[in-house]
């Protein structure tokens, strides 16, 4: 699930509610198309743009092939259930797997907290992606967000570089004088 999440961007919600009809080995894309809500009931994703295909790396395919032939098999064909086959809850994902992670990888501060949320996965994943250089349009889209505004308003300042600010005038007005 950790995995899963740290690349692809994917709301909790979502990865709650993956099922395996929606991981497409053979093209290598997980479709998102279903989250699990607050009371472990299988829905729609927040929003339209929530409907999505996004790529799979080389080790997140490889997990996800591991992990199908480990996991509780269940009516829901949900690639992470709880040990039940039921649909995870937020809590105890939180409490029995990943505080217990983060305390075990000593990221946690003074009083023995996680420093980060589930939730930062997804922005690691987000700032990765910046990091890489992708366009903003393309990160709205694997993201799931409704707008491009929503995606520049919670990132937007990753994409800034003072640095490369004096290069781009010039090449603009050599661009411009060219002409």
């Amino acid at each position: 699930m950790f995995i899963t999440a740290i690349f692809t961007g994917m709301r909790i919600s979502e990865l709650r509610g993956l099922s395996w009809d929606g991981v497409e080995f053979d093209r290598r894309v997980i479709r998102v198309y279903r989250r699990a809500d607050d009371f472990q009931q299988i829905g729609a994703p927040k929003s339209r743009a929530g409907r999505r295909k996004i790529p799979m790396t080389p080790m997140m395919h490889d997990a996800l092939l591991a992990w199908c032939v480990e996991v509780v098999e269940n009516e829901l064909d949900l690639v992470f259930p709880n040990s039940k086959g039921n649909v995870q809850n937020y809590s105890n994902i939180n409490n029995r797997i990943y505080r217990p992670m983060m305390r075990e990888l000593g990221l946690v501060d003074e009083a023995g907290r996680p420093r980060f949320g589930f939730h930062s996965l997804r922005h690691a994943a987000a700032s990765l992606f910046i990091e890489q250089g992708w366009a903003p349009k393309k990160i709205q889209t694997i993201i799931g967000h409704a707008s491009i505004g929503m995606t520049m308003d919670s990132y937007g300042h990753l994409f800034e570089s003072a640095d490369n600010d004096v290069a781009l005038f010039e090449r603009m007005e050599r661009d411009l004088m060219a002409a």
